[in-house]
């Protein structure tokens, strides 16, 4: 799978888990429950601990899933995500680094941005799509809506915020993607090992993307 189709399943598929547990293994049953239930990306973020084994483990185990690092704060980090195996590359923030690494090696990056600033900066050092994050305080829905306008090219993912009742308003308002976490996930499905409450929620989510999308274009 090369950096082109990385990026087409995440613009398909609509929705980034990401995945942050104080364990490996409820790390590992919860990218399962997501993947089995149709969303095969996963965000492992590097403060699970022993992240980088989980990254390399995903990536033998199931070619088909897209397994990325979360979290990615510098150029050291980015270079062992991709040694394990790592198929894409985002942060909370920038480093211009670790952008300008993922572009050279041919890896999906996607930076955390806040300002019009950020966002142009990143989009300028070649980030493949801009994570807006966190996007609720500032407006969410709202505040993709007024970037898109000044940057209609930089395909944004919002992140921080996202529901079920917020979710349609993200994708109509021009979000690529949208990153879910313990709305995706729940921590205490996870604790009790309860796969049908994690596809239930998936499926949730990808309907609501959908029909978003649906909707966006007159559908």
């Amino acid at each position: 799978m090369n950096k082109s189709d990385v990026r087409s399943r995440i613009e398909r598929t609509g929705i980034i888990p990401a995945i942050r547990f104080l364990s490996a293994d409820d790390a590992m049953f919860a990218v399962d429950a997501v993947a089995h239930s149709g969303i095969p990306i996963a965000e492992i973020t590097l403060t699970i601990p022993g992240a980088l084994g989980l990254i390399s483990k995903l990536a033998a185990r199931d070619p088909e899933l897209v397994v990325g690092a979360g979290t990615v704060t510098d150029l050291e980090s980015a270079q062992r995500s991709v040694d394990a195996g790592a198929r894409f590359l985002t942060s909370p923030g920038i480093d211009l680094s670790v952008v300008e690494f993922a572009v050279k090696h041919e890896i999906v990056v996607f930076p955390g941005a806040l300002t019009p600033s950020e966002v142009m900066s990143a989009s300028k050092a070649g980030a493949d799509f801009v994570k807006i994050f966190p996007c609720a305080p500032l407006g969410g829905p709202s505040y993709i809506k007024a970037l898109e306008g000044p940057f209609p090219n930089v395909r944004l993912i919002a992140a921080g915020g996202v529901n079920q009742q917020t979710a349609s308003d993200f994708i109509r308002a021009g979000a690529a993607a949208v990153g879910i976490g313990r709305e995706l996930v729940p921590p205490e499905a996870v604790a009790r090992r309860q796969c049908d409450w994690i596809e239930e929620l998936a499926h949730r989510f990808l309907h609501i993307v959908e029909q978003a999308r649906a909707l966006s274009n007159g559908g």
